[in-house]
């Protein structure tokens, strides 16, 4: 799926396949939405001969809702630009792939994605990004999945911090066992009795005791946005702007 790989690449700090995946998702949002025009879906989708006359032609499908027919295309645009002349698909660009390139191309891909979820599945915006946020986890610089493992790249932060980070980063509940594995935490006992209940006392997390499933809450997911840093701070990045592994 052309989003889990840039959401997947950007977690990584890997900016020039990020940027890449962006313009093939451009391809086949556009190839959806001229499908839908159409009244027939192609089987495949495929790259239109210029991006930004076809996606204008959209605009006089008077058929089709406002979004599919003005916003989205207008977003594919600006997603096509990033990818075709800021050093991704081409050479001689005056950037090279970069941190703040990717990030815009991660966003309007989520939206483009939900956006294409409230028009079609007709639900309200709230609705269609809890949608695409369970399709893919969160990425956060500040977490690594390595091996089918996640690691917390900050060493400053407290194990409780850690915990509520990596539930944070997860769209489903979590076991107990995962956390001991991310965390590495040094005792089980310990950490069950001063992490994971205090946490669901405080009703940061929901911590199923006989089942060992834990999931984060509103609550706990605010605390983690207010008072944890979710990206890495520049000067531990390397000279090619992807934070050290």
């Amino acid at each position: 799926m052309a989003l889990e790989n840039i959401t997947r690449n950007f977690s990584e700090g890997r900016w020039e396949p990020s940027e890449l995946n962006g313009g093939k998702l451009c391809e086949i949002i556009y190839s959806i939405i001229r499908g839908h025009a159409d009244g027939q879906f192609p089987q495949q989708s495929s790259k239109p001969s210029n991006m930004v006359r076809e996606c204008q032609k959209l605009e006089q499908e008077t058929h089709l809702p406002r979004s599919l027919r003005i916003q989205i295309p207008r977003m594919l645009i600006a997603l096509y630009e990033i990818r075709n002349n800021r050093g991704v698909g081409h050479v001689g660009s005056d950037v090279d792939p970069n941190h703040m390139d990717a990030v815009a191309v991660l966003y309007m891909s989520k939206w483009l994605i939900a956006e294409l979820v409230r028009v079609f599945h007709k639900v309200d915006t709230a609705t269609a990004s809890e949608a695409v946020d369970a399709l893919v986890e969160r990425q956060l610089e500040t977490v690594w999945t390595v091996d089918g493992k996640k690691r917390v790249l900050s060493e400053k932060l407290s194990l409780h911090d850690k915990t509520l980070l990596l539930l944070y980063s997860e769209p489903s509940p979590v076991t107990e066992k995962e956390l001991l594995t991310w965390t590495e935490a040094a005792n089980a006992s310990s950490y069950r009795r001063d992490i994971l209940k205090k946490c669901h006392r405080a009703r940061l997390i929901e911590y199923d005791d006989a089942a060992r499933i834990i999931r984060i809450s509103p609550k706990g997911a605010r605390y983690v946005e207010e008072n944890i840093p979710l990206s890495v701070p520049l000067r531990a990045r390397d000279h090619h702007g992807a934070a050290p592994r």
